[in-house]
């Protein structure tokens, strides 16, 4: 069963920073493309990053400049590290893989991860 698992979550003062990772775990052959969506309450959910396997990184533009997004293939990882954290960046962030297949051929076309809550307050 192949599924995604994030971590890094937390309280954060603003200005902070916070680290999420998000693993892949499963017997995994590829994954097209591994992204970051986040939803406050009350607001629609926004996609904030992604990561192809090959190709240009997007960024929302609400955080360009601040948050950085990385993948380790080898880990079937995705990262993002946030710095210069705002109050306005407080949803819970959601982990989304597309395009996985695993080693006994089935296909996933969107895999997403259970969420982990980031609040950004003094």
């Amino acid at each position: 069963q192949v599924q995604l698992v994030e971590s890094g979550g937390g309280l954060v003062q603003p200005g902070g920073s916070l680290r999420l990772s998000c693993a892949a775990s499963g017997s995994i052959y590829s994954i097209a493309a591994m992204g970051w969506y986040r939803q406050a309450p009350g607001v629609q959910r926004e996609l904030v990053a992604t990561v192809p396997s090959g190709g240009n990184t997007y960024y929302a533009d609400s955080v360009k400049g601040r948050f950085t997004i990385s993948r380790d293939n080898t880990k079937n990882t995705v990262y993002l590290q946030m710095n210069s954290l705002k109050s306005e960046d407080t949803a819970v962030y959601y982990c989304n893989a597309e395009g996985l297949q695993d080693y006994s051929g089935r296909y996933y076309s969107v895999l997403r991860g259970q969420g982990t809550q980031v609040t950004v307050s003094s």
